[in-house]
């Protein structure tokens, strides 16, 4: 847990970046049609808000809960009123669900522009995914990699469309610091018995990983994986009830955390704010849209390859 904590505030994590207001910087958004996950609550819902207000063509909200999804879409509705905001049904941890979803949003939609990977679960106890990952990486990287491996053929198609942008966001962390040794990724057995913080480190290793290999298979794509700094949302419930070493290290991250709204920016930034010529594609970003160019999991391409390998491999034992 100090690690965790002494991660999230290092100032080195923070020199630099840019200046970006999401309702001043976001440009036109006209004819983007746009997919969140995790847009009930916290980032994804924020995100969302932002996003409305610039006029996208559709936005779906990915989410568990319906009753959750349409109270969220309601909150946002009552700020911008002509928005289009469809829910979508989405369980990262069943595969089932996932093929759902994906189903689901190609008959409403020809075209996806902007991905947002927003979801994620964090210092779980421990648990695995009906396909048998630790709980956190098979929602955080397994789930997301399927869903992006279905909408895939959209996305492609969408970036061949002339002056297209397409990019996927795939939101990790700085607790990616805590991953252990990468072959451990690789061995769930041996992931389910570390620590919830190495468990949790380990997902967002892997979200960079993910993100930096679909820049290298796709590059038709831009992908970015981003931190989006200390955020004060739900992730730090499941936290703070673990233990009270536990509850002093949420209280002290909500003594230094930022709000869901600044929290919001980076991903934002990265989704639609950052010029396309101004974003390295696989890279790594830091809030506000600071580069982390020597990240060793944004740039190793063999963990890359051989994470995406695995999953696919890991994804082959179900029917798809």
């Amino acid at each position: 847990m100090a690690s965790f904590v002494a991660a999230n505030i290092n100032p080195l994590n923070y020199f630099g970046g840019v200046s970006f207001v999401p309702d001043k910087n976001i440009p036109d958004l006209s004819g983007k049609v746009i997919l969140v996950t995790g847009g009930n609550a916290g980032l994804g819902k924020e995100s969302i808000l932002r996003l409305a207000k610039h006029k996208p063509e559709k936005i779906f909200l990915g989410a568990r809960s319906e009753s959750k999804a349409t109270e969220a879409i309601a909150s946002i509705k009552s700020f911008v009123e002509n928005v289009e905001i469809s829910w979508i049904p989405l369980d990262l941890t069943s595969t089932k669900s996932i093929q759902n979803a994906a189903e689901h949003f190609k008959a409403q939609s020809q075209r996806l522009d902007i991905l947002l990977l927003n979801a994620g679960v964090m210092a779980l106890p421990p648990g695995e995914t009906e396909l048998g990952h630790e709980i956190q990486l098979g929602t955080n990287h397994t789930g997301h990699f399927l869903l992006t491996k279905l909408l895939l053929p959209t996305l492609l198609r969408t970036a061949e469309e002339p002056d297209s942008d397409v990019r996927v966001v795939s939101l990790s962390s700085v607790g990616h610091n805590l991953a252990p040794a990468f072959e451990k990724i690789l061995d769930q057995e041996k992931l389910k018995k570390v620590n919830t913080n190495t468990r949790y480190g380990a997902s967002k290793a892997a979200n960079i990983l993910f993100a930096a290999e679909l820049a290298r298979r796709h590059p038709s794509i831009t992908s970015v994986s981003v931190h989006p700094g200390i955020i004060l949302t739900d992730l730090y419930n499941s936290m703070s009830g673990s233990s009270a070493f536990h509850a002093l290290g949420s209280k002290a991250i909500g003594m230094i955390g930022t709000s869901v709204p600044d929290g919001a920016r980076n991903q934002l930034w990265a989704a639609v704010g950052a010029n396309k010529e101004d974003l390295v594609n696989g890279a790594y970003y830091v809030p506000v849209g600071n580069l982390k160019q020597h990240n060793c999991y944004a740039q190793s391409k063999d963990m890359g390859k051989r994470l995406w390998e695995w999953t696919e491999g890991e994804l082959a034992k179900i029917s798809l």
